[in-house]
């Protein structure tokens, strides 16, 4: 890609755009080949890249980890078994540190969130043309146009798979709320807090001023953790876009970069493993 013809503008949409299948109105089900075509498939069209790093790293997360807790040794531990001992017992520590409720379910899950995450934004440190000059190669082996061929590494820079992992936690915490407190309680809390009067009267004005403010609270913790996740590796890698656009001198700066992005990754899959327990101990207290 760094051999084409292509300006810097053009190499940086071409970087950020994703392989899209979908159901085009001229073309019928089909590869998108622009971001245009992209757009007019509409909201049933797939990300195929992100959909197979996202999967195939899960996968990989979930092999790793079987594959340790098939062979685990109470003697001398692999450096793979020390390194999964570790991940389990910070995990364990900060949902027991977090979360109030009981639930088998939450520290398997943070778990999966932390680790999984960390994977998919770990694809942030593969030289940017590396893959996506693998995937034109492939392309034009199957008679595509290598101009027309889109291929994004890092799934958490697709504000799709963010919001899918943010809305299934929000799924979570709404079955976690109901459960705890009932569908009674549930819609009590809603509309009872944070205002309250004991006068039913005043209580009755009260109640859509209530669901207003606790509704904007309830749908604002799905679209933050999304956004959050979104914003800051999608950030990250377009510098490293950039970096590589300027052609002379990105090496070192494409590693002092790395370094420090290094912790941003770690930082963001944290930070959304800690918002999730939070969320879901929020979600079984009651009032």
């Amino acid at each position: 890609m760094a051999g084409s013809n292509l300006t810097t503008t053009d190499y940086i949409q071409h970087h950020l755009q994703n392989l899209t299948f979908g159901r085009h109105p001229d073309n019928g089900w089909s590869m998108a080949h622009s971001a245009d075509e992209a757009a007019e498939m509409g909201f049933w069209a797939i990300h195929l890249d992100t959909m197979g790093w996202s999967i195939g790293l899960g996968i990989l997360f979930l092999w790793i980890f079987r594959k340790v807790a098939k062979t685990a040794s109470t003697g001398v531990p692999s450096g793979l078994q020390n390194f999964v001992e570790l991940m389990v017992e910070f995990v364990d520590d900060s949902v027991k540190e977090t979360f109030h409720g009981k639930s088998k379910l939450i520290a398997p899950l943070s778990l999966t969130i932390f680790c999984w995450i960390f994977l998919m934004n770990l694809m942030d440190l593969v030289p940017v043309d590396f893959l996506p000059m693998l995937a034109q190669k492939i392309g034009v082996m199957f008679g595509a146009d290598p101009a027309h061929v889109y291929f994004k590494v890092v799934s958490t820079t697709d504000v799709n798979a963010t919001l899918g992992m943010s809305l299934a936690v929000f799924a979570l915490i709404i079955f976690y709320a109901i459960r705890t407190k009932g569908v009674s309680g549930f819609i009590a809390e809603l509309t009872l807090h944070p205002f309250n009067a004991p006068n039913k009267l005043a209580m009755v004005f009260l109640i859509p001023v209530n669901l207003l403010l606790e509704l904007v609270t309830l749908l604002a913790k799905p679209v933050s953790l999304a956004l959050r996740l979104f914003g800051n590796l999608y950030a990250g890698e377009l510098i490293f876009i950039l970096i590589a656009a300027i052609g002379l001198w990105q090496l070192p700066l494409h590693f002092a970069w790395a370094v420090f992005h290094l912790l941003i990754i770690t930082l963001q899959a944290f930070i959304f493993m800690m918002l999730t327990i939070v969320y879901l101990s929020m979600a079984t207290e009651e009032h």
